[in-house]
């Protein structure tokens, strides 16, 4: 049977902490779940990971009385999505699990709003790795919210490379209606191939 050595053992510290329920001191609430569905965790995990964590639990308006744990409620994620943010906060990873690649764009948006950078590197890297004709439309369009230079440039030139295919999708109308101006220039770089400085 293998063990951990300390070094795992060193790392695995606050999943540990976290599946043992160990003196937490916050719940965590999905916007499409009720509070029996709330997770557990600890403020000091929360804000060790993510300085928008630290300072919205810095804020006076999340002080819990004396004997009460404060729900706080992310109400753009879904129950599953949120779990795997969780799950992301409390392990130390190099690349993401299968949960989180279930969820990888809500969790690079995640990332971006809660400003965890290791998260969003490792969203973008996953992103990247997936393109294909089915999403390029949705990578290129999550490129924009937050404004990813490296996906960004990398999504455009493979829907320039790909645009044939990509304009019999479903998506691609959806986007026209959704983004004209990009959708121009994505016609007129089909052409070119080149992007105009402005978008990247």
């Amino acid at each position: 049977m293998a063990t951990q050595n300390n070094l795992e053992i060193f790392l695995g510290g606050f999943a540990k902490a976290f599946n043992e329920q160990w003196q937490v001191d916050l719940r965590l609430k999905a916007g499409d779940s009720d509070e029996s569905s709330a997770i557990s965790a600890h403020k000091l995990v929360l804000a060790a990971r993510s300085e928008v964590f630290k300072k919205m639990l810095e804020s006076d308006t999340l002080k819990a009385k004396v004997g009460q744990i404060e729900t706080v409620t992310l109400s753009e994620l879904k129950q599953e999505e949120l779990e795997a943010l969780v799950e992301f906060i409390y392990n130390n990873r190099s690349v993401l699990s299968e949960k989180e690649k279930k969820h990888v764009q809500t969790l690079f948006v995640a990332a971006d709003k809660y400003d965890i950078p290791h998260l969003r590197d490792l969203c973008r890297k996953q992103l990247l790795s997936s393109l294909k004709v089915a999403n390029a439309i949705s990578i290129l369009e999550l490129s924009l919210i937050p404004f990813d230079k490296a996906l960004h440039n990398s999504a455009a030139m493979f829907v320039l490379r790909n645009l044939l295919a990509i304009c019999n999708t479903v998506e691609f109308k959806l986007f026209v209606g959704k983004n004209p101006d990009l959708t121009v220039e994505i016609m007129k770089s089909s052409q070119t191939r080149m992007w105009k400085n402005s978008y990247f």
